[in-house]
């Protein structure tokens, strides 16, 4: 049996199982709310685990590891940036954002909630945030195509357009089929999959060097300035990394899960366990990458996979160190992180092109079925244009990636932010901050100013934007603030 073999079949099991998950919960999708948020029924426990497999894609798995591996501990002021935001994200906008949602209309999507919570006749809201979603999320889409088509070829030794079909099929099908409730199941499945790879990994690389003292000898005797968290970085560049945080508040494929807990109460225990989790796995990507140079640093001669890419590290690591078998369930880790992402942005896209502009335009009076079946078919034309977008890995749209967090974070983020603490916000008020915020941007990235990471003015610039139309335009109306204050008592409620 070749090397490659074990991990073939591993990956075969594992992709078939993700399939099944998604058939058994199309068993359980009877209706659109059902396919778009899974009919308000997850528990604290796939919640948590769901929003956090959803938000980490092939990044904290290649990404992270490999920025670590080459430029040493510096480059985790990102990971705390990450853990500060998402803590503050469960903290304040995830139990309230679940009880706004459902007081307003039963909103199932982020343009929904917008154009109820505030009073938005002219649907202008519902268009420009479901045009943002579509715009970003098909190019996010198609980084995660690549992604997986990358992990394919080297993987397997396939050309890069077999492995584009091959990576994308299995998470298209059961996203296509299952709805929400397969890609949130698939989720738990996938993040208990990546934590346990990235906690055993590290373990076992300092155990090949000869404990934790031998490895960080060997990290200190190569340069000091892999163990120096300041190396190279200013005030700005410090405040740039930490400013990621900031893009939880925005992020649609995140905040649909909580929109979709059985209940706000449920997001108490759920913050718990996902935030252990966060920290654990970005714990994990950080040590696999620094550990990762003592291990090559001692074994200069298995190095040649990683000199060339330093993102193949964690790929590198687990094929050298590990029984195939266990390589194949280590590797699948990054197959999980690919589709568990890709998964749930589909699904968004699904539901802005059938919630927001379907059934909100065109379809009015559109049938359960109806609404279902258009979701899945829409899933597969985003799908499809994403594949060709990704047909080409050095096309430029794929840097547009590199900001598309930035802009859902500045665009979405204020808004829901002030809109689920904030009951005299308006429909002025939000229109202005996701403009402004989008557009500031857009803007700042070509310029570069400051070298100040482009969220960071975004935010603050559609935040005062917010505050400034809502102020100063006319108040909203009685029933709206009724509606607000009511959301508001329950989520305080014992």
């Amino acid at each position: 049996m070749s090397v490659s073999t074990p991990i073939l079949v591993t990956f075969f099991i594992y992709i078939l199982g993700m399939v099944l998950i998604g058939f058994i919960a199309y068993r359980s999708t009877k209706n659109f709310d059902d396919y778009i948020l899974g009919g308000r029924s997850l528990g604290s426990l796939v919640t948590a685990l769901s929003a956090g497999a959803s938000d980490m894609s092939g990044w904290l798995l290649m990404g992270l590891p490999g920025a670590i591996f080459l430029s040493g501990i510096s480059e985790s002021w990102i990971a705390i940036g990450l853990i500060i935001g998402a803590w503050l994200n469960w903290k304040i906008v995830a139990g309230r954002l679940r009880v706004q949602t459902e007081h307003h209309n039963n909103a199932l999507t982020l343009p929904d909630f917008f154009t109820s919570r505030f009073e938005d006749n002219s649907k202008i809201l519902r268009v420009i945030s479901a045009l943002v979603i579509l715009i970003f999320f098909t190019i996010y889409c198609a980084s995660g195509v690549v992604a997986g088509a990358r992990l394919f070829e080297s993987t397997f030794g396939m050309s890069y357009e077999t492995a584009l079909w091959a990576g994308a099929a299995a998470t298209i099908l059961y996203t296509l089929v299952g709805g929400f409730l397969a890609v949130s199941w698939t989720d738990t499945v996938q993040a208990s999959l990546m934590i346990f790879a990235l906690i055993l990994t590290p373990i076992i690389v300092i155990i090949a060097v000869g404990g934790l003292d031998d490895s960080l000898a060997v990290i200190r005797a190569k340069s000091l300035e892999n163990l120096d968290i300041l190396k190279g970085l200013n005030f700005v560049a410090v405040i740039s990394l930490l400013g990621w945080g900031l893009g939880y508040f925005g992020q649609p494929h995140i905040l649909a899960r909580f929109m979709a807990a059985d209940s706000h109460r449920s997001i108490h225990t759920a913050r718990r366990i996902g935030m252990a989790w966060m920290v654990l796995c970005l714990g994990g990507a950080v040590a696999v990458g620094f550990f990762g140079i003592a291990y090559f640093q001692n074994h200069p001669e298995q190095a040649a996979g990683v000199s060339g890419n330093g993102e193949r590290v964690f790929i590198e690591l687990a094929r050298i160190l590990f029984n195939p078998w266990i390589a194949g369930i280590l590797l699948s880790a990054i197959l999980a992180a690919v589709m568990s992402t890709l998964s749930c942005q589909l699904l968004v896209c699904s539901s802005a092109l059938t919630e927001d502009l379907y059934k909100g335009f065109l379809r009015k009076n559109a049938s359960q079925k109806e609404l279902v079946w258009f979701g899945r078919a829409m899933v597969l034309v985003v799908a499809l244009v994403s594949i060709a977008l990704a047909a080409n890995p050095e096309n430029r749209v794929l840097g547009l990636v590199s900001y598309a967090w930035a802009g859902f974070g500045a665009a979405f983020g204020p808004v829901v932010l002030f809109g689920v603490c904030w009951k005299r916000m308006t429909r002025n008020g939000a229109l202005a901050g996701m403009v402004i915020g989008a557009a500031t941007v857009l803007i700042w990235k070509q310029y570069g100013w400051l070298d100040l990471y482009e969220i960071i003015p975004g935010f603050v610039f559609a935040s005062i934007a917010i505050v400034l139309f809502s102020v100063l335009g006319r108040a909203p109306s009685v029933a709206a603030q009724q509606r607000f204050a009511a959301a508001e008592a329950e989520y305080f409620a014992k």
